[in-house]
């Protein structure tokens, strides 16, 4: 599973932050992966990784305004690099050829924010989409409104909204930066609810700002809050340094690093709640590494347990113990 989420943290710069270069006809990423369904089958899923304007939110974990551009993209580019991203994964045309896939439209920000997606191109996107069964796009709570209202009524497929609460923890998620609070976040759920549009959640795992000791406890209260909430799906999200300020937390003192062990930790608690579907991120897992003999197959058991939603047997390593 690979995630996408908000911008940079304002008091962070550096010549190791540079941001890279796009063109805004082409999508900075796209791929292939299957993802278990509410059927419980594993879908086919096409994810492309937008090309647009920076997040306004400036997030404190986040790295993600690498992949994205100073100014807003033109009208048509946003049609144009989805049309570019299907055509080189050779996406069928035929709207029953793609009956049983699911497609995220991902952009580092907010799909409803005007000067990341223009307006002018929901039509044009929505015919690109015709026949996929479930359209998934992220969005900072605050900006939903009648634009998702209006993509809604152009897809033939669901609409599926991903909304990055990060945290339950009321004061780590406003250190966060994240611009809203656990109960803006309530109550945005609850109007996609009325509206007929499904939620996923993104949570991080070993977020900032929770006390160390108590990390464990409140990524389980975060994954009750969002499957509360009416979360179908919960993607737990590792830590992971790369805007600088995750590293000065870091160097701290205040801050450990994320381990390999947390996440199986999160998602067997999750697994357990059985309210949800609960992944785990598995995307450059490889930097949480830390015994190279046990990795592999701990890594394989993180993904038969994200397609099989049941929790499996340790990795049992004679290395690390």
């Amino acid at each position: 599973m690979i995630s996408q989420r908000s911008s940079r943290n304002a008091s962070t710069s550096g010549d190791n932050l540079a941001r890279t270069s796009l063109r805004q006809e082409v999508p900075h990423h796209f791929l292939r992966e299957r993802e278990l369904a509410a059927d419980g089958s594993l879908a086919e899923c096409v994810a492309v990784f937008l090309t647009n304007r920076e997040c306004p939110w400036k997030c404190f974990m986040c790295d993600l305004w690498k992949n994205t551009l100073e100014t807003s993209v033109s009208p048509g580019m946003i049609p144009r690099q989805i049309a570019y991203a299907f055509q080189q994964m050779e996406v069928p045309h035929s709207a029953d050829g793609r009956s049983a896939m699911l497609v995220k439209l991902y952009n580092s920000g907010s799909f409803f924010d005007p000067r990341a997606i223009p307006t002018e191109d929901y039509d044009t996107i929505a015919q690109l989409l015709a026949g996929f069964r479930r359209v998934i796009v992220e969005c900072h709570p605050l900006l939903l409104g009648d634009s998702c209202l209006r993509f809604r009524d152009l897809l033939a497929a669901e609409l599926e909204v991903a909304l990055g609460l990060e945290t339950a923890h009321p004061t780590a998620l406003e250190q966060l930066n994240k611009g809203f609070g656990v109960e803006d976040f309530l109550r945005k759920c609850g109007w996609l609810r009325e509206n007929g549009m499904a939620i996923r959640v993104f949570l991080l795992v070993n977020a900032p700002f929770v006390p160390s000791a108590e990390q464990s406890e409140w990524v389980e209260k975060s994954i009750q809050l969002a499957a509360d909430a009416g979360a179908e799906v919960i993607c737990l999200i590792p830590t992971r340094p790369g805007n600088g300020a995750v590293e000065v937390l870091l160097g701290s003192g205040l801050y450990s690093g994320t381990r390999l062990e947390q996440l199986e930790n999160a998602l067997e608690a999750g697994i357990r709640s059985s309210r949800a579907r609960v992944f785990v991120d598995l995307w450059d897992l490889e930097q949480f590494r830390s015994c190279p003999h046990c990795f592999s197959e701990r890594r394989l058991r993180l993904q038969r347990m994200n397609d099989q939603q049941r929790i499996l047997n340790r990795i049992r390593c004679g290395q690390c113990r």
